[in-house]
């Protein structure tokens, strides 16, 4: 893939915060009386706003008229949920067995310092989130990273500058 084709084509990113709200009580609205349903909204929320801060955790946990800490135990007990902004471009470093014997850890450092961003966390300008990752199949041509859904192969920390480039 490359970088144009990682930029999201829709209007979505153009929206106010209220045109997504409004989105995302339509499915609140669709949703809330379906058994078993919080997760299907969350995940919904999350793919329009982007992530799940405090307050519209609240305006879910109001819509679907269950309580707050419903949807935090939820929104804070899986990893595919995020409270905080998530960077254009998420880096996912492999830590898996074979990527870790072979440097995936020098390579999470040379990201982490180039980026000065530390796992976990996005850069100011919102471009790059930095992520740890299990196992992502490539385990012959570790250490292996992802950026979006590309993956790097056989990736040593002199070649970070390099990707980082790319985005």
């Amino acid at each position: 893939m490359n970088q144009e084709g990682s930029a999201c084509a829709c209007a979505c990113q153009n929206e106010t915060d209220q045109e997504k709200y409004d989105r995302i009580q339509e499915i609140i609205d669709e949703y809330k009386d379906v058994e078993g349903s919080l997760i299907q909204v969350l995940h919904f929320a999350q793919g329009i706003y982007g992530y799940l801060p405090d307050e519209l955790q609240k305006f879910i946990a109001d819509g679907m008229n269950i309580p707050l800490n419903e949807v935090y135990g939820v929104v804070t007990f899986y990893t595919l949920f995020s409270t905080r902004p998530k960077g254009e471009n998420t880096i996912g470093v492999c830590m898996g067995t074979a990527c870790y014997v072979k440097g995936a850890k020098d390579v999470l450092k040379a990201f982490s310092d180039q980026l000065g961003i530390k796992v976990g966390q996005t850069s100011e300008d919102l471009k790059f989130t930095l992520e740890i990752t299990r196992c992502i199949g490539a385990c012959g041509l570790a250490p292996a990273i992802t950026i979006n859904n590309k993956v790097y192969q056989k990736v040593d920390p002199q070649k970070v500058h390099a990707i980082l480039e790319e985005y």
